[in-house]
């Protein structure tokens, strides 16, 4: 495997993880307060935006050739622990 189709597969397993993460704070609308649901569906949304994002980057570098995609990498790095962070606090949040 090379270090690119394991840089692949380590993000899949994250857009996954936060697939998941999502549906959970989903499943926590329906025995939530009024005021709660109107929280909890903003930050699902800025979730899913950022997750669909990611996905994009992912796409982005899953296409770059062999040569270039350790450029594409670098980029990605920074808005991927940023997204991270959003999904983190959101998740702690509601728990």
């Amino acid at each position: 495997m090379t270090d690119k189709e394991a840089y692949l597969q380590k993000m899949r397993a994250k857009l996954d993880e936060w697939d998941a993460d999502i549906n959970a704070l989903q499943a926590k609308l329906s025995g939530a307060s009024a005021d709660a649901q109107i929280e909890l569906n903003k930050q699902i949304d800025n979730l899913r935006s950022e997750r669909n994002d990611m996905k994009q980057k992912y796409e982005d570098l899953k296409s770059a050739s062999e040569e270039a995609w350790e450029d594409v990498r670098d980029g990605i790095e920074a808005a991927w622990g940023r997204v991270a962070d959003s999904f983190k606090h959101a998740v702690n949040r509601f728990k």
